[in-house]
Formats: C-alpha cells, sequence, structure tokens
C-alpha cells in the first residue's frame, strides 16, 4: 500500500531530502503535489522525475516559466502565490503534507492541510512555535496526527511514543552549540559565511544562522510544549557538541531514554513518513569506534541571549511567541543580506519584544497580525542598526 504525499517547499534543504527518502521507496510513496517558492527550474527536474498532480510557485511568473518548459505530457497543473499553497495543501488524493516551508509563510497551509483531514509531517518550527495552541485544538478536533520532523523532535517522539504525559519527569532538547560555541570570543567579528558554517548539519540558511545564535533551540523548545503537551519547566537544553544524542526523556521513576543516530535529516524525515513503521534504508551508521568521548554542558545564556528570550516568549504566551519569531525572521534576514552585524540579531528581537503589548490569540488572524507589527517594527530598527 503506498502513502501519498505532498512537499510545501520541495525545493529547500528539508524538501530535497525527503524526496530522496521517497526515491528510495518507489513503491511505498506517491508525490501527490510540490510547492516551491522561485526555484521554479528545480521544481521542472523534480516534476519530471516524480510526476505529481499538482504544484505551486511563488508567483504568476514562476507559474508561466514553469508551464514553459514542461512539455505536454509532463505539465501538472499549476498553481501560484499563497493561494497556491493553500490548494496544494488541501490536495485531494495526499494522505501527509510534509510542510517545509520557511516562517510564517507554513502557518495558513498547514492549517488549510489539517482542515481538508490532511496529516502533517512539520519541518515548519513557526506553525507551532507562532499559534501552537490554535494549531493543537484544531488538530485534536479534526483527529489529525502532527508527525514531527525536526531531529530533536523525532527523537522526543520516539522516546516517549504512547507513554502517558504523567509518567514524564522532563525532555532533554540537545542542542550542538552551532560553530560559536566557544569561538571567536567576540561574536561581533562574525561573518554570514562563518555563521554559515555549521560543524554538523547540512540546513538552510536561515535556520543555520538560528543555529549559531541558539534561537533554533529556543523555538524548538516552544514547538515541544504544544507537541508533546507538557509545560515549560518540563523541557530543559543541553549543549551536546557532537550531535549524536538528538535528545532524551526522563521518567518520573528516573530512568531516562535517549534517540541516537548520526546528523542526517534523512532518518527523521522517513520516520515522519513511515510512521508508524521503521524500514530498512541505506542511510550512514553510528561508528561507535569515532566516539571516545560524547560530551554535554549547559548553553551559555550570556553569549547567546535568543535561548532565554524565546524561553521568555513561550512563558509570556498569547501573541508574544509570534512577534519573537517575526522579529527573528526580519532579523536573519537583514544579517544574511549583510545590513547588520550577528550580534543585532538578539538586540533586534528582544527590542521589538520590549515594544508589544501582549494579547490573546483567539483566532489566526490575531498571529498573523502580531507578526505583521513585529516585522514592520524590525524592519526600521534593523535599517537603524546598519553598519
Amino acid at each position: 500500500m503506498t502513502k501519498r504525499i505532498v512537499i510545501l517547499g520541495s525545493t529547500g534543504s528539508i524538501g530535497r531530502q525527503a524526496l530522496a527518502v521517497i526515491r528510495q521507496f518507489p513503491e511505498r510513496f506517491v508525490v501527490a503535489g510540490l510547492a516551491a517558492g522561485r526555484n521554479w527550474r528545480l521544481l521542472a527536474e523534480q516534476v519530471k522525475e516524480f510526476r505529481p498532480a499538482v504544484v505551486s510557485v511563488e508567483s504568476k511568473k514562476e507559474a508561466q516559466e514553469l508551464s514553459a518548459c514542461l512539455s505536454f505530457g509532463e505539465r501538472p497543473e499549476i498553481f501560484y502565490g499563497e493561494a497556491g499553497l493553500k490548494e496544494i495543501a488541501c490536495c485531494p488524493d495526499a494522505e501527509v503534507v510534509l510542510t517545509a516551508v520557511p516562517g510564517i509563510l507554513g502557518l495558513l497551509p498547514t492549517v488549510a492541510a489539517i482542515r481538508a483531514g490532511k496529516n502533517i509531517a512539520l519541518a515548519n518550527k513557526e506553525t507551532l512555535v507562532a499559534a501552537g495552541e490554535l494549531v493543537v485544538e484544531l488538530a485534536a478536533a479534526k483527529g489529525i496526527k502532527i508527525l514531527p520532523v525536526d531531529s530533536e523532535h523525532s527523537a522526543i517522539w520516539q522516546c516517549l511514543r504512547e507513554t502517558p504525559r504523567r509518567q514524564v519527569a522532563k525532555i532533554i532538547l540537545t542542542a550542538s552549540g552551532g560553530p560559536f560555541l566557544k569561538e571567536p570570543a567576540d561574536l561581533g567579528r562574525v561573518t554570514v559565511e562563518m555563521a554559515l558554517a555549521h560543524p554538523n548539519w547540512k540546513m538552510g540558511k536561515k535556520v543555520t544562522v538560528d543555529s549559531a545564535t541558539l534561537m533554533n533551540k529556543g523555538l524548538e523548545v516552544i514547538e515541544a510544549r504544544w507537541l508533546f503537551g507538557l509545560n515549560y519547566d518540563q523541557i530543559e537544553v543541553v549543549v551536546h557538541p557532537q550531535s549524536v544524542i538528538h535528545s532524551l526523556v526522563e521518567f518520573v521513576d528516573g530512568s531516562t531514554l535517549a534517540q541516537l543516530g548520526v546528523p542526517d535529516m534523512r532518518g527523521p524525515i522517513q520516520f515522519a513518513l513511515s510512521h508508524p513503521e521503521r524500514w530498512p534504508n541505506q542511510l550512514p551508521r553510528l561508528d561507535w569506534s569515532r566516539y571516545a568521548q560524547l560530551t554535554f554542558e549547559p548553553p551559555d545564556r550570556e553569549r547567546f541571549r535568543c535561548l532565554s528570550l524565546a524561553e521568555a516568549a513561550g512563558r509570556t504566551g498569547g501573541t508574544m511567541p509570534a512577534v519573537l519569531n517575526a522579529a527573528n525572521e526580519v532579523a536573519v534576514e537583514a544579517f544574511l543580506s549583510g545590513a547588520i552585524p550577528f550580534v543585532a540579531i538578539p538586540e533586534i528581537v528582544e527590542r521589538v519584544m520590549n515594544a508589544h503589548t501582549v494579547s490573546e490569540c483567539k483566532d489566526f488572524e490575531d498571529v498573523l497580525a502580531a507578526d505583521r507589527w513585529a516585522k514592520e517594527l524590525a524592519k526600521r530598527l534593523a535599517a537603524a542598526a546598519a553598519p
């Protein structure tokens, strides 16, 4: 029996790795739909190989370019824009929607997919960071599974299985520490190239910078709160530079389970898509002779202030997590473009948070309104911080 999969963000890092997984199991998966941004050339190659019935791109221009380069027999139905993302997410034939588009852009198509009765393989942190309570409530009402794709959350999920939450003392999310765990001492000297040189993982630019600031781990704390129904006092972060233990669960009797593996996103992607089964594959295995020592240390919250900012936003709740996320998106984009220094990222996020009056998120429009407000202010602060 085959599973029919939709991938939102098929030309990004997670999307490409998901297709690599699907390529290994042609008898088990069918690609029902693909959505990309501007990279219509790569999408065209994916269309020729996987033959989805529907695809979407960022704008009408890319849709026209894509259509022109495909022969009549290859051409799927082509959509574009935000409406196109929602259309692909609600593809009638799909059983699982892998949400791998970056940023708040992933929220509404994920919501549309849930409303359409699709299980969600979630690689978009921002959906649960900005609107966790609303999304979790909607999924529960629709009987939809949210399947974690992030390696840390996949690890927790694999350790927890069906364990009642009353038996869980806490979960421990591991962090590599990024490229600047110890050096350079002066983070003001960090360049874009340095920030993108992650020691263990191959990821997209935005998430790689988030890993360098430890914002990524802060976002994962908020996401874990909603994925696993725990409170913030039950979520701990520890730095584990080798990235072999992907996360741990401590139970009330003192026992701890950990999930280990090579730092390769194809593993957690496959588990989300194959769930509840495990399938043999050709992915690299841990070579235990290489690991004479596995080390752990607490995160340096003064050096990496983004972690504490994210935890504070999560505990505050309401619109604050959406504001944190939006400000960070703008600040990271400004850093990647060379407009602000690396150390300005937490400064901008903190200033936007301090300026925000928190309100309750009654619906998704409240989330999006907070996102728009925070981005507008963050853009002004980024312009003022430009060297």
